[in-house]
């Protein structure tokens, strides 16, 4: 069946389904939504279950929306929703896409908008005949999620015709004859970074993540004759933002690619964040960095978000849904549903499977999986991390310590993820009066990526989801706390006489405003400089780690030498990843248990370590594959 006739048989199916009182104007294909519009928008806006009865019987994603011919004019609509939101809801800002027919009121008592049982968003919805949906607008305002988002509404017609093209992909029949479903390893296999696997069905082409290497210009290994073309993958799954899972992804838009990315939507936002910073870098370093700004944009314009547990059809015989992963925020395991029941693979990307500061430990439930694609960062026999209460004492000891020594505490990060788990357990410290207050200071896009944590609350866990809104509690607005916007700030901080703490990008000291800081402080023995992540092999981080006293890099193109007397010291403790222990629990808590697992995102003898053990122990099938390697997984 050709797309147009399915599309025909589609809406036959909708108009038999739907309440015979029920106007329709018109049925869409939107990627892979059906969209639903109807003059008669307000008769239907308070009941649910139609959308969720014709998502049953239609097998896809529906959404119902208000006629845009027959919508009043936003400036009209917009003056009356103010006037009806009272002043207790502190009202931040009213979006409005006539596309989509949707009203989004951002406010930060979002409860006053809805008002008691939902009687006054009923009344506003009556008045203004817009789909009027409220949202609780971010404590800390975010440029790039302003950015994304006004940009995503100007060029809807562009984004529109995206979606169109994903639809008609997705719609396409299915080849008949024998099925199989096959994943080629193509980065971050035997190795952690430029991670990116393909998976391969008769039908379709599917890439999970398409990371950067941070140490070198190693990208994926894209000229493999099953990636070619670029254009006929029916979609990229971006597991979470992290450089080493997404920091390619824009160079596939630049030679070719013109389908969607399906992530979830802090993913999207913080993608763009780090990307956009990697240009930055690469030229402030003179790096060659393979892609533009343009080619971020085009991303973003084709990027699907899906929330978590939120299932969709990605290609004609695969389904995906995205699991919590409590690694970063937004992070995600993708689970995909392979044709007629025929075969169930997740990847976890990188996964916590503990409860942190920030999230809730990674999903470990599924309907069904036969494979299980596993990172193996921590995998190694050894790799045994303290719990957060532990780093937590830990780390109170050593800043205690180089206080009292009037020193100064440099702390490289990652700007999503490490960065707010440590802000939050320094200002706990403080604030209780464990340890003695200084300033603490936030280098590189530590600030930004925190504003973006607090736009997405329902990601992050029940208790400092609870924080955050709460007046005077948001940890993260603590005046402890201070953003270094300028270089000039930066100046005054190295060469100050005071004691403080600077955390400062990048996490593994392979560029960014903490080698301003570590070139400054190195040869002081009062100072600290205190490694809270994971340090990759061939970085900068791991080589001071290891306990160099002197060491050369290039900084912004000029040759630095440095002499190291500063004291080093690894708090572990703070990974994002799940260390032995947590993978190996987390294998044996797996419904269902697969039948075969694949570890990747390790380095080689951490890999083959955990397949051996998981095989010991479980008697499952294991896998620790080099990169370019092409496995039959049914």
């Amino acid at each position: 069946m050709n797309p147009d006739r399915l599309f025909e048989s589609l809406r036959e199916e909708v108009k038999k389904l739907v309440p015979s009182d029920m106007n329709i104007s018109s049925i869409e294909f939107e990627g892979p939504i059906i969209a639903i519009y109807t003059n008669e928008y307000d008769k239907f806006s308070g009941d649910d279950s139609i959308a969720r009865n014709l998502a049953q019987g239609l097998r896809r994603r529906v959404d119902i929306r208000p006629d845009p011919k027959g919508l009043e004019d936003s400036s009209i609509v917009d003056a009356k929703i103010r006037a009806m939101i009272p002043e207790s809801a502190q009202l931040f800002d009213i979006n409005f896409v006539p596309e989509t027919g949707e009203a989004i009121i951002e406010a930060i008592n979002p409860n006053e908008v809805v008002g008691k049982e939902g009687q006054l968003l009923s009344e506003i919805k009556k008045e203004s005949g817009w789909n009027v949906k409220v949202i609780r607008a971010p404590p800390i305002p975010s440029k790039t999620v302003s950015d994304v988002r006004g940009y995503l509404r100007a060029n809807q017609d562009e984004r529109q015709a995206m979606l169109e093209h994903v639809a008609r992909r997705l719609a396409r029949s299915v080849l008949e004859g024998e099925q199989w479903v096959r994943m080629t390893t193509m980065g971050g296999f035997r190795q952690v970074g430029r991670s990116a696997t393909l998976l391969t069905t008769r039908e379709s082409k599917v890439l999970i993540d398409c990371g950067l290497d941070p140490n070198s210009d190693a990208t994926p290994y894209f000229g493999i004759p099953e990636a070619q073309p670029l254009s006929e993958l029916d979609a990229v799954v971006i597991t979470h933002a992290h450089l080493d899972h997404c920091g390619t992804l824009p160079a596939l838009f630049k030679y070719g690619y013109e389908g969607p990315v399906y992530c979830t939507p802090p993913t999207r936002d913080l993608m763009a964040l780090l990307q956009l910073d990697n240009i930055k870098l690469g030229f402030g370093e003179s790096k060659k960095v393979p892609y533009e700004a343009q080619h971020v944009r085009k991303e973003m314009l084709h990027t699907i978000p899906l929330k978590y547990n939120e299932t969709t059809d990605i290609a004609p015989d695969i389904r995906l849904t995205l699991h919590n992963a409590g690694h970063i925020l937004g992070s995600s395991i993708a689970h995909f549903h392979i044709g007629d029941g025929l075969h169930n693979v997740a990847f976890t990307g990188d996964t916590k499977f503990e409860k942190t500061w920030l999230f809730n430990p990674a999903n470990n439930r599924f309907p069904r999986l036969e494979t299980l694609v596993i990172e193996s960062t921590y995998g190694g026999h050894n790799d045994i991390q303290p719990s957060r209460a532990d780093a937590s004492e830990e780390m109170k000891a050593l800043l205690i310590e180089a206080m009292n020594h009037n020193g100064k505490v440099l702390i490289p990060v990652f700007a999503v993820g490490r960065s707010q788990e440590v802000m939050l357990v320094i200002e706990e410290l403080m604030r209780t009066g464990q340890i003695p207050p200084v300033p603490v200071y936030l280098d590189g896009m530590i600030w930004e990526a925190t504003a973006i944590h607090t736009a997405y609350p329902e990601y992050l866990n029940s208790q400092l989801r609870t924080q955050i809104f709460q007046q005077n509690e948001n940890p993260f607005l603590s005046s402890i706390f201070h953003r270094v916007e300028t270089s000039a700030m930066r100046e005054e901080i190295c060469h100050s006489p005071d004691a403080c703490i600077v955390l400062a990008t990048s996490g593994m000291m392979s560029g960014g405003p903490v080698l301003e800081y570590f070139r400054e402080w190195a040869d002081d023995e009062k100072n600290s400089l205190l490694f809270v992540g994971y340090q990759s092999e061939g970085s900068i981080g791991r080589t001071i780690q290891r306990g160099r006293t002197d060491i050369s890099f290039n900084n912004r193109g000029k040759q630095i030498d440095v002499n190291i007397r500063m004291n080093r010291v690894t708090v572990d403790g703070f990974s994002g990843h799940s260390d032995r222990r947590q993978l190996m629990k987390y294998i044996s808590s797996l419904e269902p248990r697969p039948d075969k697992i694949i570890i990747g995102h390790g380095e080689d003898r951490k890999c083959t370590d955990l397949a051996s053990s998981i095989y010991k122990k479980f008697n499952i099938e294991t896998k620790a594959p080099l990169n370019l390697e092409t496995i039959r997984l049914r």
